[in-house]
C-alpha cells in the first residue's frame, strides 16, 4: 500500500520561501508521475505542479514562475520549492500521483502553509 508522508509546511512571511516534502513509500516511485496539490479552507484541491517520470514538470498558472517541483529517485521523495509566498498561497498542501495520467493514491494528512502579511 502506498504511504504518502508530507512536511515541511509552517508559518511563513509574504515574499517568504519553503521547501516542503514527500516520502513516497510502498509504490513504483520511478516509474509514476507525481504531483502536488493545494486545498484552502472551503475550497477544492487543486493542482499546483506536477513532475512525469522523465522529469518533465508543469505548473498551475498560479504559482508558475514562483515553485518548482522536484523528485529524487534514489529517495523516494519529491519536493515542491515555494518561492515568493503571498496570503493566498495559504492552504493545505497534498502530495500524491498527477491525477491528468494515473489513478489517485490514497491521501495523506498534508502540511499546512500559512502565509502571514
Amino acid at each position: 500500500q502506498v504511504q504518502l508522508v508530507e512536511s515541511g509546511g509552517g508559518l511563513v512571511q509574504a515574499g517568504g520561501s519553503l521547501i516542503l516534502s514527500c516520502a513516497v513509500s510502498g509504490s513504483s516511485f520511478n516509474d509514476v508521475d507525481w504531483a502536488w496539490y493545494r486545498q484552502a479552507p472551503g475550497q477544492e484541491r487543486l493542482l499546483v505542479a506536477g513532475i512525469t517520470k522523465y522529469d518533465k514538470t508543469s505548473y498551475a498558472d498560479f504559482v508558475k514562475g514562483r515553485f518548482a517541483i522536484s523528485r529524487d529517485i534514489f529517495k523516494h521523495t519529491v519536493a515542491l520549492w515555494m518561492n515568493g509566498v503571498t496570503l493566498e498561497d495559504s492552504a493545505v498542501y497534498y502530495c500524491n500521483t498527477d491525477k491528468r495520467w494515473n489513478a489517485l493514491e490514497s491521501w495523506g494528512q498534508g502540511t499546512q502553509v500559512t502565509v502571514a502579511s
